[in-house]
């Protein structure tokens, strides 16, 4: 539904794929513990399962905690191959990701190396 959800300041993606069967505690203590962020600041944090095909969003909005899942049919969503524990995304970025396209390609940036 349109404008249930609004639009977080952050959107971070846990790089380490996780259980699926965990739920808001088990995602909230990930956030904390591993990402080292806090879960009620407005911020979403995007997980992943191993193969690839579900992900789960987990979103405060100030009155309660929002927990969402979407599954590919077929392929898998393109993730990042960060060293670091949470990745960032724009909203531009998030909206390519949950379609199942290369969000990384699609960069509006021009890569430091490119020349005319």
């Amino acid at each position: 539904m349109p404008g249930l959800i609004e639009s977080p300041g952050q959107i971070w993606l846990a790089v380490a794929p996780v259980d699926m069967r965990r739920g808001l505690d088990g995602l909230s203590a990930i956030v904390q513990q591993s990402l080292g962020h806090s879960p009620c600041a407005g911020s979403a944090f995007i997980f992943r399962n191993r193969a690839g095909n579900r992900l789960r969003l987990l979103l405060w909005d100030g009155n309660g905690a929002w927990l969402c899942q979407r599954r590919l049919h077929r392929g898998s969503f393109v993730w990042p191959k960060a060293t670091d524990a949470c990745f960032s995304v724009s909203q531009a970025q998030w909206q390519w990701l949950i379609a199942g396209v290369d969000w990384q390609r699609l960069s509006t940036e021009p890569r430091a190396d490119w020349q005319v």
